[in-house]
C-alpha cells in the first residue's frame, strides 16, 4: 500500500497528528508521501518524521488580534495557484489519499477519482456534535474546503455519533510536576495582550512560546522560541495550559490531566464550538477575551480533569490495512470502549445511547 497523506500546516495540531501517524506508518512498513500547505517552507521545524515531503502554497487563513481577518485572507490566498497545483498532482503512484483538511491532495483526489480519507478534528462536524457560531459560510467551509469520501472525524467525546478519540500522543515523563508552573501557547493573539494579562500573578512561572529569536525571561514570565522537544517538556512537568482553543493541544493537555483554559478565535466556528464542548464536558474553562479576572478564577478554582485515550494513530493504521473502509462506526465503538476518566461519567456512555443536550 501507498498513500499520499496531505497535512494542512496552518496551525501546528495538524502536524502534530500527521507525526503521530506517520510513527506507526513507518512501524507497519508502510510507504507514504506527505504534502503540506498553508505555510511558507522555511517556517516549519522539527520535520525529520516526514521524510523529503512537499510543500505547497495551498489556503490559509489570516489572523490578527485573536480573530479571523477575512479580508486578508481572501487577499493572501491564490485560487489560480491551487488550482494549478490540483490540477498538477500526480495521484497514479497511490493506493489511497488521506488528508488533514488540506485541500489540494482533497480535490485532487476528487477530480481525479481517486478514494480520500478525511482525518481531523474538522471531520467531526459532519456530525451532530457541539457548535457555536455556526452560519452558511462556515457550513460552506468545513464541506467543500478538503472534502473527502471518508470522514473519521476526531472529538474529545464521541457525542452519540460515529467519531473516534483524538490522536493525543504523549510522553513519558520523568521529571516533577510543578503546580505553579503554567504553559502558555496563544499564537494568534498579540505579545503585549498576553503579558499584560498574566502579569499580576507573580506566583506562578509562565512559560509562552512564540515566534521569539531567543529565549528571554522577565521576571516571572519566560520566552521561548518554538520547538518540539522543549514544549512537550514543558507541557509535561507544568500545572495548567492557556491556548487558544485549537483541538490538538487542548487533547494533549486533557490526556495528561492538565488544567486548561482557552480563548477561542473571533470568527472562526471551530475554535468557538471547541470551547462550547469544553464547556459542555466540564474539562475545561473558557474566555471570550484575553481576561486577567478570569486567569485569576481559573487558577484558584478550577480543578484539572483527566481523560486516558487509547492509541488512535496505531488503530487507524491497522483500520486502513485490514478492514472496510466504508464501516467507520465498528472502529469507533472499539476505541471509544477503551476510554476511561476518573469520577467523569460521561465517558462512560456508550455511542447508541448517548443524546446530545
Amino acid at each position: 500500500m501507498k498513500i499520499l497523506y496531505g497535512v494542512q500546516a496552518t496551525g501546528n495540531g495538524h502536524i502534530t497528528r500527521a507525526r503521530a501517524l506517520a510513527k506507526q506508518f513507518a512501524r507497519q512498513g508502510i510507504e507514504v508521501d506527505y504534502l503540506f500547505s498553508g505555510r511558507a517552507a522555511d517556517k516549519f521545524f522539527d520535520m525529520e518524521p516526514f521524510g523529503q515531503w512537499q510543500c505547497k502554497r495551498g489556503l490559509t487563513f489570516i489572523h490578527e488580534a485573536g480573530q479571523l481577518n477575512i479580508p486578508k485572507t481572501l487577499r493572501q490566498n491564490s485560487l489560480k495557484t491551487l488550482y494549478n497545483d490540483i490540477r498538477a498532482l500526480d495521484l497514479s503512484p497511490y493506493d489511497l489519499v488521506l488528508t488533514d483538511f488540506e485541500p489540494i491532495t482533497a480535490w485532487a483526489a476528487r477530480k481525479k477519482q481517486k478514494t480520500c480519507i478525511g482525518v481531523g478534528h474538522q471531520y467531526a462536524f459532519y456530525k451532530n456534535v457541539p457548535r457555536r457560531g455556526d452560519n452558511v459560510i462556515s457550513r460552506a467551509i468545513m464541506r467543500h474546503f478538503a472534502p473527502a469520501d471518508i470522514h473519521l472525524g476526531l472529538h474529545w467525546h464521541h457525542f452519540g455519533q460515529p467519531i473516534l478519540p483524538p490522536i493525543a500522543e504523549v510522553h513519558e515523563n520523568n521529571h516533577p510536576i510543578d503546580n505553579n508552573k503554567i504553559l502558555v501557547y496563544l499564537g494568534f493573539e498579540a505579545h503585549d495582550d498576553i503579558v499584560q494579562m498574566i502579569e499580576p500573578f507573580k506566583s506562578h512561572l509562565f512559560v509562552i512560546y512564540g515566534p521569539y529569536p531567543r529565549y528571554q525571561s522577565h521576571e516571572n514570565i519566560q520566552f521561548k522560541p518554538l520547538s518540539r522537544e522543549g514544549f512537550q517538556q514543558d507541557l509535561a512537568t507544568c500545572n495548567g495550559v492557556i491556548c487558544n482553543a485549537g483541538f490538538e493541544l487542548a487533547s494533549e493537555a486533557i490526556q495528561l490531566g492538565k488544567k486548561l483554559l482557552v480563548k477561542p478565535l473571533h470568527g472562526q466556528m471551530e475554535q468557538l464550538s471547541n470551547a462550547k464542548a469544553l464547556e459542555l464536558l466540564n474539562i475545561g474553562m473558557t474566555m471570550n477575551s484575553l481576561n486577567s479576572r478570569t486567569v485569576k478564577g481559573w487558577l484558584d478554582n478550577f480543578e484539572a480533569k483527566q481523560v486516558h485515550y487509547p492509541n488512535v494513530a496505531e488503530a487507524i493504521v491497522e483500520w486502513l490495512q485490514h478492514s472496510n473502509l466504508q464501516d467507520t462506526h465498528i472502529l469507533a465503538e472499539q476505541l471509544w470502549a477503551q476510554v476511561t476518566s476518573p469520577h467523569m461519567a460521561v465517558f462512560n456512555q456508550s455511542i447508541d445511547k448517548y443524546q446530545i443536550a
